[in-house]
């Protein structure tokens, strides 16, 4: 990206038959080869945007437009973007989870059966790959299944899994699939949009014939390089990571449960190797972000007070967990044993003055 950015020459139109147009082209497609071999699909089926929300805006308004009017069926621990994307775009049917925040296939398919018998089949089901806040994997093959047998078009929100667990896309045969890039170490404000082969949706984006005019707007070149790159790294270390990202979320795990009141929130077995949820008796989660950041130790809270939203986290409501109370404790590509260790000698100490705060 700095060659790119420090470019004397600036950074070419890659939509340009030109040199400097060649140049750019010829990185991006270069990129793209790469973000399709870590995702396991081909290059022509990656559309760039300008990150995981842009993507997941772009397969709502699509996927959504591919059956107008129909229902769109998600769970409420479904990402924000899709669920906001998702209720401006048609009527939406909300999906039950259990008190890991998964959703169950039988349910799923009773609900698609009974909304063909109505005559208002569903037009677009939502089945993140794992949930953002709690880590939670999903059942997506089978709901792959269940969407092909019902003719819905089915979106997966991969952005928390891609570049933390090996994906397939063309052998899962989702139709839509959303990832991003600064989930897996890359640059922020980029991110694509993975089309199922020979699936054509209309562009949320208009206004030129970039991706095989299916988002207009000059790409951002020296983001995609990232990207790209970002992707090339993961591929080459995917398990090594993996396996570090899970010694280390179990660790931070262990420490965070040996004090009492203090409970796994989501299915600490099945969930992606870099996220994992706590719930902390006693004492409200703001305060205990707080305290951990002047240790040096960055975490987040589900509560409201920890985000933008003035609304409490809807996927730890949809689990009938407390989202005042929960914590997310997630690593990196960058984390080491220190950073664990470093949480693990200040959470105990951080939660035991704030309860005599309380009092």
């Amino acid at each position: 990206m700095v060659g790119w950015l420090q470019s004397p020459e600036g950074v070419g139109d890659p939509g340009r038959v030109h040199t400097e147009g060649t140049v750019a082209r010829a990185a991006v497609e270069a990129a793209r080869d790469q973000v399709a071999a870590l995702l396991g699909t081909r290059a022509r089926q990656i559309v760039f945007t300008s990150g995981g929300t842009e993507a997941v805006n772009a397969a709502v308004f699509g996927g959504s437009r591919l059956h107008p009017g129909r229902p769109i069926l998600l769970a409420e621990v479904e990402h924000s973007s899709v669920r906001d994307a998702s209720a401006r775009a048609g009527p939406v049917v909300t999906l039950p989870v259990d008190h890991h925040g998964r959703i169950d296939p039988d349910t799923l398919g009773a609900t698609l059966d009974a909304l063909a018998r109505s005559g208002t089949p569903a037009g677009l089901v939502h089945c993140q790959a794992a949930n953002h806040e709690v880590g939670t994997t999903q059942p997506v093959s089978a709901v792959v299944e269940l969407c092909r047998e019902a003719g819905a078009v089915l979106h997966v929100d991969a952005c928390i899994a891609a570049g933390h667990v090996a994906l397939a896309l063309d052998d899962l045969g989702a139709d839509l699939v959303s990832v991003s890039a600064h989930k897996m170490g890359g640059p922020p404000g980029t991110g694509a949009l993975v089309l199922r082969r020979g699936l054509r949706v209309e562009p949320l984006i208009l206004g030129g014939e970039q991706e095989r005019a299916r988002r207009g707007g000059l790409e951002n070149v020296p983001a995609i390089v990232g990207f790209g790159a970002a992707a090339a790294a993961v591929s080459a270390r995917l398990t090594a990571e993996a396996d570090t990202a899970r010694r280390h979320t179990e660790a931070l795990l262990a420490a965070a449960t040996a004090v009492d009141d203090v409970a796994p929130l989501g299915d600490p077995a099945r969930r992606v190797p870099h996220v994992v949820s706590v719930a902390v008796g006693g004492v409200e989660a703001e305060p205990v972000v707080l305290a951990l950041d002047q240790a040096g130790v960055a975490v987040h809270s589900g509560s409201a007070c920890s985000s933008e939203s003035l609304a409490p986290s809807p996927v730890l409501a949809a689990m009938g967990a407390d989202a005042e109370r929960s914590l997310r404790l997630s690593v990196g590509w960058s984390t080491t044993d220190a950073d664990v260790d470093a949480f693990a000698g200040a959470f105990a100490g951080v939660v035991a003055r704030l309860r005599l705060l309380r009092g």
